[in-house]
Parts: structure tokens; C-alpha cells; sequence
């Protein structure tokens, strides 16, 4: 059976839904305690970070962790990796990351946690994550790699995480072909305004790198050198989001037109509940809200 046409904009929209529901895990209190409880410093987030979004890969080594995350800059992933797997082994942290997430979504979602809606919008998660080709996408292959949780709520989670790591190995791949390097990634996307540079510099870079980055653009005639996207510069980041969101679509058609519809209208109240908690910031690297 063919798989249904399904819009990239509603590919996009799925992606803005399903995103804030999966980054919780880097914001909430509850996700914190665990990660104080583990051994690791909970004054900033970046301790916590370097452990929870890596771990399924294993205890791997900065460099691998660089990779796969792309637009950090190598030097702040060794700040806290291998460190953080001598804090605690990967088996350790998924299942505080478990901890974390039900007692987070318990807290915003309360008596809903264990109602119809979250049941089903995470059979239909489900049936999406499970539809998503791995192949040459690390973090959403290690992240499908794990057993299924057996409570709803917690499976509405993971199969976020499997696609907002699939949709981002994507885009890596994307931004590869559009011939972006780590750190030409960000001061491109801070050219069209969707972040403040400060926002995109907490990933690491220093004032050289971003200045022989952004010169670097100039050269390429994708940026005015006060560092503003030109015309040309735009129009290689819409191609950017548009090979990212037709790499993404799989798992849509793969689960149809009806069943995205129905994930987006159960997940729709969530988001908001999500985004009112004030746990996330206002102003992000990934560009939600403005791409």
C-alpha cells in the first residue's frame, strides 16, 4: 500500500507540537533532582544535558558526541564528556531520564497523565517513531533502540524523542548538503534572525570562530557584513528547512493524513500546558516559532 501525501507544512507543524513536549526533559525540576541524585551539577543545565541526550548512544567519547549534535563546539562537549559517564554509567541515566520525565509530566499534566487522550496520542506517536528509517541517523537509531516504557505517557514521550532526533539527524544531513560547517550552521540561522547571536554563542563558540565564521559567509555572499542574511543567504536556509522537513515526512505518511491530524489535535492541548509551565525559554537555538 503506497504511502499517503502528507504536507510538509503539517510535517513542519508536527515538528513545533511535539518538540517542546520532548525538551522538557531539559528544563523540568523533577528531571533535575534526578540528575542531583546521580551526582551531576544542577546550577546549570549543560551537566544534565551532556548526560541525557547522549546516553543511548552509550558511553561514547567527545568527539562521537560533537558529531552527532554537530552545532556544539568540541571543546564545551569535553567540558562534560567522558567526564559525565564516570558521574554515572548510560544504563544509570536512562533510568533517572525515565524517573525525570514521569514525574514531570505527572506535574503538568496531572489527572490527564493516566487518562484516554495521552493513551492514544501515544499509540499514534507510537505508530510514527516506529515508522522512521534510522538509517544514517545515530540519535534516532540509539534512541529506537530502547525498549518501549510501559506507561502511555512515558511512550508519548520516548516516540517524541525518536522523531525530534530523526527530524534532527535530518537536518544535519541537510545542512551538510547546503555546505555549512558546525559553526557556520548557527551565525547563518542568526542571519535571519531566528535567535539573538548570544542565544546561538551557548553552544560554545568563541568570538574568533564566530567571527572567521560569519567572514566566511561574507565571502560566500550569504551574509552583509554587518552579519544579516542577504537574499541568497535566506533563500540556502528556507532550502535548509525545506530538505529537513521532506526528510522528516516519512513517519507521516507513513502513518496517514487522518492519524497525523488526530496526533495533532490530541497533542495541541499538551503543547500549550507545555509552553504556559514557563519551563522552557522564550528565545531558542532551533528556531521554533520563527521558521
Amino acid at each position: 500500500m503506497a504511502e499517503e501525501v502528507v504536507e510538509l507544512g503539517r510535517v513542519r507543524q508536527m515538528w513545533h507540537l511535539l518538540e517542546p513536549l520532548h525538551a522538557v526533559v531539559y528544563y523540568a525540576p523533577e528531571v533535575f533532582e534526578e540528575a542531583e541524585k546521580l551526582g551531576y551539577a544542577t546550577d546549570v543545565r549543560w551537566p544534565g544535558y551532556f548526560a541525557w541526550r547522549p546516553a543511548p548512544l552509550g558511553a561514547v567519547s567527545a568527539d562521537v558526541v560533537a558529531a552527532a549534535f554537530y552545532s556544539f563546539s568540541p571543546a564545551m562537549v569535553a567540558e562534560y564528556v567522558p567526564a559525565g559517564w564516570g558521574i554515572a554509567d548510560p544504563a544509570e541515566v536512562l533510568a533517572a531520564r525515565t524517573r525525570g520525565m514521569d514525574g514531570a509530566y505527572r506535574a503538568l499534566f496531572g489527572e490527564r497523565v493516566d487518562g484516554p487522550e495521552i493513551a492514544e496520542a501515544a499509540a499514534f506517536a507510537r505508530r510514527a517513531a516506529e515508522a522512521a528509517n534510522t538509517a544514517g541517523r545515530p540519535l534516532a537509531a540509539a534512541n529506537a533502540s530502547l525498549p518501549w516504557p510501559d506507561a502511555p505517557h512515558l511512550v508519548l514521550w520516548q516516540a517524541a524523542t525518536i522523531l525530534r532526533e530523526h527530524r534532527g539527524d535530518g537536518h544535519v544531513a541537510a545542512l551538510l548538503t547546503a555546505g555549512l560547517d558546525p559553526v557556520e550552521a548557527l551565525v547563518s540561522f542568526a542571519g535571519i534572525g531566528a535567535a539573538c547571536a548570544d542565544t546561538f554563542r551557548s553552544r560554545g563558540w568563541g568570538d574568533g570562530q564566530w567571527a572567521a565564521a560569519r567572514e566566511r559567509l561574507v565571502e560566500r555572499r550569504l551574509l552583509d557584513g554587518e552579519g544579516v542574511a542577504t537574499e541568497a543567504g535566506r533563500a540556502l536556509r528556507a532550502e535548509v528547512e525545506r530538505v529537513t522537513d521532506e526528510l522528516a515526512a516519512a513517519p507521516w505518511r507513513a502513518l496517514g493524513s487522518e492519524g497525523t491530524a488526530r496526533l495533532a489535535e490530541l497533542t495541541g492541548p499538551l503543547w500549550v500546558d507545555v509552553l504556559g509551565s514557563g519551563l522552557l525559554p522564550s528565545e531558542n537555538t532551533l528556531g521554533i516559532g520563527k521558521v
